[in-house]
């Protein structure tokens, strides 16, 4: 069915529960914050043993033997390294994440109108994310290069507190490249890692809802919409991981010492595509799964909460 305005003209921007006007993108907005921000910094062990186990390999070379060895060398806070830097580089990213793939959605079904939009409409998931992505990545930036920096550094020769280690990273820039040297390796990593995120979540979503929950989605109570979200969500974070892993693997790679001031190709070449594409990813598909199951299920939990209803559908 057509969802008009009232000058009768087809839009996007009509096609769910409420309009989606400033205040729907604002707590959109918002949505993305409490998803990215919360989830990122509460699975930091994992990411600083994932970090780790892509720097120096021979000596991480394990999930659990990694959690052990940096336990036993700097104690349990030092599974918390670069939580600051973390919660505040993945809020800022995730307010752009999913605020900006809102309002490209919608921008992107309004150029191309109501047929293509319904024919391309995976193209346009793409597009959106891609495009949102891009502006989220430029947030995190110096964050992301903050924190790998804290994770990666031995114990004692880089300063842990968030503000003083940005600082540390701007007074050392000619070395750290601070505070955007890490973009180009975000981008590549972020970008497909966004887009295969969105589109499998919204493509998974709409799978479950033409062939397993059948009736008008609005039917179904809202636990069980989220629990869809959910599993859409682990399933696509999944397809994430694989696909974003050598380009993850690379942004940890530039925080090694040993790498300062070596290209990107020459690091790719040194440490090889197969160990880029394979270190660390049993962990980070555990990670990236969950993390994206998480996420998708509290920001469809705000929607929900706030009355805009969840994400996707047939």
């Amino acid at each position: 069915m057509a969802h008009l305005v009232p000058s009768g003209k087809w839009d996007a921007r009509h096609l769910g529960p409420v309009p989606h006007d400033s205040s729907y993108y604002t707590k959109c907005l918002f949505g993305g914050v409490l998803a990215c921000g919360t989830t990122h910094a509460g699975i930091t062990p994992l990411d600083v043993t994932k970090c780790n186990m892509q720097v120096n390999p021979g000596k991480f070379n394990g999930l659990i033997s990694g959690i052990k060895t940096i336990a036993a060398e700097e104690g349990s806070k030092g599974l918390w390294k670069g939580v600051g830097p973390t919660f505040i580089g993945y809020s800022l990213q995730g307010a752009f994440k999913y605020g900006l793939y809102e309002i490209f959605k919608d921008t992107y079904m309004n150029l191309a109108g109501e047929e293509a939009s319904a024919k391309y409409k995976g193209a346009i998931w793409l597009a959106g994310s891609a495009s949102a992505e891009f502006f989220a990545d430029i947030a995190l930036c110096p964050l992301e290069m903050t924190k790998v920096k804290i994770q990666t550094s031995p114990a004692g020769t880089f300063p842990i507190p968030t503000f003083t280690a940005l600082a540390e990273m701007n007074k050392l820039k000619a070395d750290t490249r601070f505070p955007f040297g890490s973009l180009v390796p975000l981008w590549s990593r972020q970008i497909p890692y966004t887009m295969a995120k969105f589109f499998f979540f919204e493509y998974i979503v709409q799978l479950f809802y033409s062939h397993v929950f059948t009736a008008p989605k609005d039917s179904y109570s809202k636990p069980t919409q989220l629990g869809v979200t959910f599993a859409s969500g682990y399933l696509a974070g999944v397809v994430c991981a694989v696909v974003s892993h050598p380009a993850d693997s690379l942004v940890s790679q530039m925080g090694k010492p040993s790498n300062k001031g070596k290209g990107l190709g020459q690091i790719a070449s040194e440490v090889g595509f197969a160990s880029l594409a394979t270190k660390g990813l049993g962990t980070r598909v555990l990670m990236i799964g969950t993390l994206t199951g998480f996420q998708w299920w509290i920001y469809d939990s705000f929607k929900a909460a706030m009355g805009l209803g969840t994400t996707g559908g047939k």
